[in-house]
C-alpha cells in the first residue's frame, strides 16, 4: 500500500489541545483534516408538543449524549419549563454527566452515571421503577436502547428532540485523502449521498464499531482499519498501528 500522508476524519475538530489526533499528526508527520459528514439540528418545541410531550409529566431524564443534554435544556427553555431541582438525571457515561454541569449545579442534583454503554446504565434505571422517565433523543436511536428499557419494565417515553442531518460536502469533490475515518453508518450514508459514484480505489477506510463496518461492507467497500479491538481500543491507536506499518521504509 502507498504511504499515508493525508487523513480526513468525519467529525468536528477536537476542541481540546491535547487530543491524540494532534499527537498522531505531529509524530507520524501526516496531515489530518476534520469535517463532520453529518450534523445535528434541533426539533422545534411545537413539534415536540405534537409528539404529546409535557415535560411536567416526567421525574427523570435519560441522557445518552452531549447532544441530548443540550437539546433537553434548549426545549425546556423554549417551552418556558423550569426544570425542578428534584429532577433525576441518568447519564450514560461520565463524559455526559460531566457535560451536564453546563446546565445544573452538579452537587445539588440527583445524578446517576453509567460506565460507558447504555446496558451499563440499565441497573441504575431499574432501581427507580417508580419514576417516570423521558428519553430525549435523535431520530437515529440505536434499537438496543428501547429494547433494554422495555425489558426493565419501567415507565418511559421517547421523544425526538434533535435530528441527524447529512452535511453538504460538495467542496470536497476533487479532494483526495489517503484515509477516510468513519464513526457511524450515517457517515457512510452521507458519503454516498454527496458522492453517489464514489469508488474506493486506493483510499483506505477506517471505521469505528461493528455497525459502521457493516455499513461500509454493505456498500461494497473495503475496511482497511478498524477499532475498537483489544490491541487498539481507540481510533487513533488503530491509525498509528496502520501508519507505522505502511509508512515504514518508504
Amino acid at each position: 500500500m502507498t504511504k499515508v500522508k493525508t487523513i480526513l476524519v468525519s467529525q468536528p475538530e477536537p476542541k481540546i489541545e491535547n487530543s491524540p489526533y494532534f499527537d498522531l499528526q505531529e509524530k507520524q508527520k501526516v496531515k489530518i483534516d476534520f469535517r463532520p459528514f453529518i450534523h445535528v439540528e434541533g426539533v422545534e418545541a411545537k413539534e415536540i408538543r405534537q409528539q404529546k410531550i409535557d415535560l411536567a409529566n416526567y421525574t427523570a431524564i435519560i441522557l445518552t449524549s452531549r447532544n441530548s443534554v443540550d437539546h433537553f435544556f434548549r426545549v425546556a427553555d423554549e417551552m418556558r419549563f423550569k426544570v425542578p431541582d428534584s429532577m433525576k438525571y441518568f447519564c450514560q457515561s461520565e463524559a455526559v454527566a460531566y457535560y451536564l454541569q453546563k446546565y445544573v449545579v452538579y452537587r445539588k442534583r440527583k445524578i446517576y452515571v453509567g460506565k460507558r454503554t447504555f446496558a451499563d446504565l440499565s441497573p441504575l434505571i431499574k432501581k427507580y421503577k417508580e419514576e417516570s422517565f423521558l428519553l430525549p433523543t435523535t431520530d437515529k436511536l440505536k434499537p438496543e436502547v428501547p429494547e433494554i428499557l422495555n425489558e426493565l419494565g419501567v415507565k418511559w417515553k421517547q421523544s425526538v428532540f434533535y435530528k441527524t442531518v447529512i452535511s453538504d460536502l460538495s467542496d470536497l469533490a476533487d479532494v483526495y485523502y489517503d484515509i477516510l475515518v468513519f464513526f457511524s453508518p450515517s457517515g457512510i450514508e452521507s458519503l454516498f449521498h454527496n458522492f453517489p459514484g464514489f469508488k474506493q480505489n486506493d483510499t483506505r477506510i477506517a471505521v469505528f464499531g461493528n455497525t459502521t463496518i457493516k455499513a461500509v461492507e454493505s456498500h461494497g467497500l473495503r475496511v482497511d482499519i478498524s477499532a475498537p479491538t483489544p490491541e487498539t481500543p481507540s481510533m487513533t491507536m488503530a491509525l498509528k498501528k496502520y501508519i507505522d506499518k505502511v509508512n515504514k521504509n518508504k
